[in-house]
């Protein structure tokens, strides 16, 4: 378990504060805007540290307590209609709530009423919901901030931690980059292949001049919030500014500031849990809070070299003083 800092509990004070506007507002739509906004976060990192600390993401997160809020109620107002019960959990679609349901607890609205908790697909209805016989009115309702204790935070970080972490003013840097959409987690030979196309039109051009060219990856989404298919990834060197581009080759420029860099040596399955350390282990200790900007991996070795085949790497992300 994470030793829990002063710093660390203001994180956790401010993702109490988005659980707190969550289950307020669940009935109405929630942006993940409106929740970083509670929560006094960037929307632009917001995402990437709820699910670093809760060990699930908002969406995720929303979606369960609705579902297990409409079982509770199912059961404790057992001749309200299902309808209202949905539109009180934030559907306003009874088909889409049947289904979502259906798929958490294993039966229907309606059949859950006379379903014994033993028998439902979640085993710790029982828990939540009182067994038969027991007036359920005497549970807390979900409103209830005493439940705020039994929130499922999460307790243990990745075994993976940086190295070395240092924070650092970065000048402005200029990136030429070749971009991809869709799918990439863990596919080395897709990385391989575009930066090779990368290579091959920057070796003609005289600019891979290590070591002063960087190699880097920019992810422009979150893939706990984008569609799969809708990711941006881009892969890029560092190029001079007056660099000229055309084709599938862009330019773009990472603006000059304070960033925290944590030096690391993965696996290729590891990356997730490594930005996992950085968000939800070293930055909520740090007196940091992300800044708005792109955040990147900057690699510092070819793995073919290493002897266990690891990429060194520094996971940069903007900060500012909390």
């Amino acid at each position: 378990m994470e030793r829990d800092t002063p710093r660390r509990q203001e994180y956790r004070a401010r993702i109490n504060r988005a659980v707190d506007y969550i289950e307020a507002h669940l009935q109405e739509e929630l942006s993940l805007e409106a929740v970083a906004r509670a929560a006094y976060f960037s929307p632009y990192h917001f995402h990437r540290i709820f699910s670093a600390l809760m060990g699930e993401t908002v969406n995720q997160f929303v979606q369960r307590v609705r579902l297990e809020k409409a079982a509770f109620l199912l059961r404790a107002h057992p001749t309200k209609p299902v309808t209202r019960v949905a539109m009180e959990c934030g559907y306003q679609n009874p088909a889409a709530f049947s289904r979502a349901f259906r798929g958490s607890f294993g039966t229907t609205p309606s059949e859950w009423r006379n379903v014994r908790p033993e028998s439902s697909k979640d085993g710790t209805a029982q828990g939540k919901m009182g067994k038969e016989g027991e007036d359920p009115e005497q549970y807390p309702s979900w409103e209830d901030s005493k439940l705020q204790s039994q929130l499922p935070g999460r307790t243990t970080m990745p075994d993976i931690k940086p190295q070395e972490v240092r924070v650092e003013d970065l000048p402005e840097t200029t990136v030429a980059y070749i971009r991809h959409v869709g799918p990439y987690a863990g596919n080395q030979a897709l990385f391989q292949e575009l930066f090779g196309r990368l290579f091959a039109w920057a070796g003609p051009r005289n600019l891979l001049r290590f070591p002063e060219t960087q190699i880097l990856s920019l992810y422009h989404d979150d893939p706990n919030v984008t569609e799969e298919r809708k990711l941006r990834l881009s892969v890029g060197i560092s190029v001079p500014p007056d660099t000229e581009v055309s084709g599938e080759v862009g330019k773009l420029t990472l603006p000059s500031g304070r960033y925290v860099q944590a030096l690391f040596e993965l696996l290729p399955h590891e990356y997730g849990d490594a930005w996992d350390a950085v968000f939800g282990g070293w930055l909520p200790d740090s007196g940091y809070l992300p800044a708005d900007g792109q955040a990147f991996e900057r690699y510092l070795n070819n793995p073919k070299d290493h002897p266990e085949g690891k990429h060194i790497v520094e996971i940069c992300v903007p900060v500012k003083p909390m």
